[in-house]
C-alpha cells in the first residue's frame, strides 16, 4: 500500500502482519503449539508412568541406599529404629501402663512389634509423600516426567524397607513360639493392600505438601495422634471393652488398625478372628481401592502446577 505525501513523494507503508489481531490461543492453534507441561489425559498419564517404571524402581532403591549412607551401621538402622521404638513402647505401655491386659507376654511382644513395624510403613510413606514434590523441586523443574513417579517411588522405598524389617519380625514371632503355618501366606495380600493404601495417601499428601510446604512440620503431630488411636500398643477391643461399642468400632475400622490387625492375625497364633472387626477383608480392600484410585486422580489433576511459582 502507498500514498502521496505533501512533497509529491510516494511513501510505502508496511503490509499488515498475517498474525495481527490473533489471540495467544488462536496463535497456538494456528502453528500447532501446545502448553509446556500440560496435563495429559488420565489414560496417557498411566501410560507415561508405566514407561517410567524402571526409573521409579531405581530411584526408590537409590533413596533407600542413601538414607543411612552417613551412619556407621548403615542399613541396619532400617531394622534397629523400629525395634528401638518397640522396646520403648514395651517399657512404657507394657510394663508401666499395663496395656497388655488380656494378653500373655508371648503374645503381647509380637503384637507390639508387629504394630510398630506395620504402622511405621504407613507413617514413613506419608512423611515421604509430603516432601515428594517440595523436597525435589530441582528435579521437578529440570526434567519432564510424570510427577506421580516421585510419591510412588517413595512409597515403594518404604515397602522395601519394611521387607527388610520383616526378617526381624519373623524372628520375633518364632522366638515367642509362633511358628510359620498357612496363615503366614496372608502376609502377602495384607502387604499388597497396605501398599496400595499408602501409595494413594502419599499421592494426596504430595499434592498438599507441594502447595503448603509447612504441612511437613504439622504431619508428625497428626501421625502421632493416629498411632495412639490405632491400637499400636494395645488391643482396641480388649482395652475399650468397658466403653461404648461404637468407639471401638470406629477405631478398629480405621485403615492403620485394619492392616495391623490383619498382619497380627497372620503371624500370631493366639490372635484370633475375635479381635478383628466384621468384614475386615472387605474393609481393607475398600480402603486400598479408595485411596489408591482417589489419590491418583487427585494428584493427576494438579500435574501441570507442580514445580511452578
Amino acid at each position: 500500500m502507498s500514498e502521496t505525501t505533501h512533497d509529491a513523494t510516494v511513501a510505502v507503508s508496511a503490509p499488515a502482519a498475517p498474525d495481527e489481531g490473533l489471540t495467544a490461543r488462536e496463535l497456538a492453534a494456528k502453528y500447532g503449539l501446545s502448553v509446556s507441561g500440560a496435563r495429559p489425559s488420565l489414560i496417557e498419564y498411566v501410560r507415561q508412568l508405566w514407561g517410567r517404571r524402571h526409573f521409579i524402581l531405581a530411584f526408590s532403591q537409590a533413596k533407600l541406599t542413601a538414607q543411612y549412607s552417613q551412619a556407621k551401621l548403615g542399613q541396619l538402622w532400617q531394622v534397629a529404629t523400629p525395634l528401638l521404638n518397640a522396646a520403648v513402647y514395651f517399657f512404657i505401655f507394657g510394663l508401666l501402663l499395663e496395656a497388655d491386659r488380656g494378653m500373655s507376654r508371648e503374645v503381647y511382644i509380637p503384637f507390639l512389634v508387629t504394630g510398630v513395624f506395620v504402622f511405621t510403613f504407613t507413617q514413613s510413606s506419608v512423611m515421604a509423600g509430603v516432601r515428594a514434590i517440595s523436597g525435589n523441586l530441582g528435579l521437578v523443574r529440570a526434567l519432564h516426567f510424570p510427577r506421580a513417579s516421585l510419591p510412588i517411588s517413595f512409597a515403594l522405598q518404604q515397602l522395601q524397607q519394611l521387607l527388610f524389617s520383616m526378617i526381624v519380625l519373623f524372628a520375633v514371632a518364632i522366638g515367642f513360639g509362633h511358628y510359620p503355618d498357612l496363615s503366614w501366606a496372608l502376609i502377602v495380600p495384607v502387604l499388597v493392600l497396605q501398599f496400595c493404601f499408602n501409595t494413594g495417601l502419599a499421592l494426596i499428601m504430595a499434592r498438599a505438601g507441594a502447595k503448603t510446604p509447612d504441612l511437613a512440620q504439622l504431619m508428625p503431630f497428626v501421625m502421632r495422634t493416629w498411632m495412639y488411636a490405632s491400637g499400636v500398643m494395645f488391643s482396641i477391643p480388649i482395652f475399650l471393652e468397658d466403653k461404648p461399642a461404637w468407639i471401638a468400632n470406629v477405631l478398629q475400622w480405621n485403615p492403620a488398625a485394619i492392616y495391623m490387625d490383619l498382619m497380627r492375625f497372620a503371624l500370631i497364633d493366639d490372635y484370633g478372628s475375635q479381635y478383628l472387626p466384621d468384614h475386615v477383608w472387605a474393609v481393607a480392600g475398600g480402603w486400598a481401592v479408595l485411596f489408591a484410585l482417589g489419590g491418583f486422580v487427585y494428584f493427576w489433576k494438579a500435574e501441570e502446577r507442580y514445580g511452578r511459582g
